[in-house]
């Protein structure tokens, strides 16, 4: 009896221990899971993923906070958007690799541009950190040109405007006497200078120098004046001086010209001496000629003049013949009788 006893304890002993030893092994694999690969990357990212690093300046090197990014995919979706801090920084995390593109919308200040887009690479686990410079809008320039005694707009008037060693901008006056540029910025406040190259028709040339101060996207008026030019007699260019007839004859050097000793008029004929052609013309012959068959100062024909003259010369040559063969014979018989 006791013996039987024993023998049944025994394989009830034999029977728990193998349960003991069993049970932990099938019981322990659902109450601690191992890790899956989903969870490990939900937590972490996954080990080929890049980023976009951004920090935004201006071009006088002060950071902008406030500008606003878009980023796009290859196939054009969102990637990612936002606006860069107090340091002007902004970052785009656990980008897949490859091409990207950036826009930017704000500037986040009211004195700046935005930059045009551009591609942005992202490589496996790297960072790809990109510097975005914004200009400064452009200063918007009105010229115009006056009349420094009335303030008569005046059209074609061409300046240069630059900074520095620089020319910025050329600028031409249109019909209503004015003109509008843009001129670059690099700073919130700059100074500008202004030369005229070419003055309006019938004007000098403004040659001092003006200077102005100019703002981003701020309007500025800038105004020349110029003064009519003086007009003054042009010298002859073949250098021969030029005389006013008086309409009395000058008196040759050395030649007294108080009275005429022969008794004869004063010739009319110009001064040999200051008289460009004199040299030419021979001394004895300087008394201007009729023409000939026509009486001076007249104009009429002398031919019947000179006819009518001969016939009354011969007529009075027959004449005085004929008195002197009557007279002749009658000579002798008043001497005879005187004798």
């Amino acid at each position: 009896m006791h013996a039987r006893f024993i023998v049944r304890c025994a394989a009830v002993a034999a029977v728990v221990t193998g349960t003991l030893t069993w049970a932990p092994a099938a019981t322990a694999q659902p109450h601690e899971p191992t890790p899956s690969a989903s969870a490990a990357s939900a937590e972490t990212p996954a080990p080929d993923a890049g980023s976009v690093e951004i920090t935004t300046k201006d071009t006088a090197g002060d950071v902008l906070p406030g500008a606003v990014f878009l980023l796009l995919d290859s196939a054009g979706q969102d990637a990612g958007r936002g606006k860069t801090d107090a340091q002007g920084k902004l970052t785009f995390p656990d980008l897949a690799p490859g091409v990207y593109r950036l826009k930017e919308t704000a500037s986040g200040s009211p004195l700046h541009e935005v930059v045009a887009d551009q591609d942005v690479i992202v490589t496996p686990g790297a960072a790809t950190r990109l510097t975005i410079t914004d200009p400064f809008k452009a200063a918007k320039v009105l010229l115009q040109a006056k009349d420094d005694k009335t303030g008569k707009l005046l059209p074609g008037a061409t300046v240069n405007i630059g900074t520095g060693t620089s020319t910025l901008l050329t600028l031409t006056t249109g019909a209503k006497g004015t003109a509008f540029g843009e001129l670059p910025m690099s700073s919130r406040k700059t100074e500008f200078w202004i030369w005229q190259i070419k003055a309006p028709a019938g004007y000098d040339l403004y040659k001092p120098s003006k200077t102005f101060t100019a703002g981003p996207g701020a309007p500025v008026t800038v105004t020349i004046t110029n003064a009519k030019t003086t007009t003054t007699p042009k010298p002859d260019p073949s250098g021969k001086p030029t005389h006013e007839s008086t309409g009395t004859p000058s008196t040759p050097a050395g030649k007294p010209s108080g009275s005429n000793t022969g008794g004869a008029k004063p010739s009319s004929t110009p001064d040999t001496e200051s008289s460009p052609t004199a040299a030419t013309t021979p001394a004895s012959d300087t008394t201007p000629k009729a023409p000939a068959g026509s009486l001076a100062h007249t104009g009429a024909d002398a031919t019947p003049w000179i006819a009518g003259g001969a016939g009354l010369l011969v007529a009075v040559g027959v004449l005085t013949l004929a008195v002197t063969r009557r007279r002749t014979p009658t000579e002798p018989d008043d001497n005879s009788k005187n004798s």
